[in-house]
């Protein structure tokens, strides 16, 4: 038998998540230094996110796209933005950005774009991104990760285009799945990084980290 759920409850449903929404940009407001003003329009006290600048929602009234790029943005990214489960593009990229990428940007399962390319982030590439199934673009080259390039990436069979350059990555390159298509220039200027991974003759975990 199906579930049928009254219209004045439905109609409550899209306004609690678009104010979750809301909520989860504003922690990222209040994380980041914004120079020029470009965040001005995010007043958490509006009913959705939907009429701020730079954020695009569907016709739900859910976030869609987050475009920052080239902001002069500074300060953290926020774990409150794996809570935006419709969006499809996050793109904050040439900014100031440092710390790390929170491992909840693997819970936006809709996401196709992640460009976070040519910022000052650290620490190591969240192995939970293989989680983005539809994720198409990967650039987050131009910043100052370190680590493993995780191995479960070569699971994401969407990805079109990886860019991981000037890093300080290191170990070996996995080469299988998705990766297998991919070129050197996705991982040119890590010093650190051995070379392709050699089935049978380079193990993954060995050297190099």
């Amino acid at each position: 038998m199906a579930l049928r759920i009254p219209l004045h409850l439905l109609l409550l449903i899209v306004p609690i998540c678009a104010n979750l929404e809301g909520d989860a940009l504003y922690a990222l407001r209040r994380a980041v230094n914004d120079p020029e003003n470009v965040l001005q329009s995010w007043d958490p006290t509006l009913v959705d996110p939907c009429t701020w600048f730079h954020v695009t929602c569907d016709a739900q009234n859910r976030v869609t796209r987050l475009d920052l790029g080239n902001a002069k943005l500074s300060g953290k990214l926020v774990p409150e933005l794996g809570k935006l489960e419709r969006l499809q593009y996050l793109e904050l990229y040439m900014n100031k950005l440092m710390g790390p990428i929170p491992a909840e940007v693997g819970r936006l399962r809709s996401l196709v774009s992640l460009d976070l390319y040519n910022n000052n982030l650290t620490g190591s590439i969240p192995p939970s991104l293989s989680n983005l199934s539809n994720l198409k673009f990967l650039r987050l080259n131009g910043n100052r990760l370190s680590g493993r390039i995780p191995r479960e990436l070569t699971k994401l069979g969407n990805l079109k285009i990886l860019d991981v350059s000037n890093n300080d990555l290191c170990g070996t390159i996995p080469t299988s799945g998705s990766f297998s298509k991919l070129t050197e220039e996705s991982f040119m200027n890590n010093s650190r990084l051995e070379g392709p991974e050699l089935m049978g003759f380079v193990k993954y975990d060995v050297g190099g980290c």
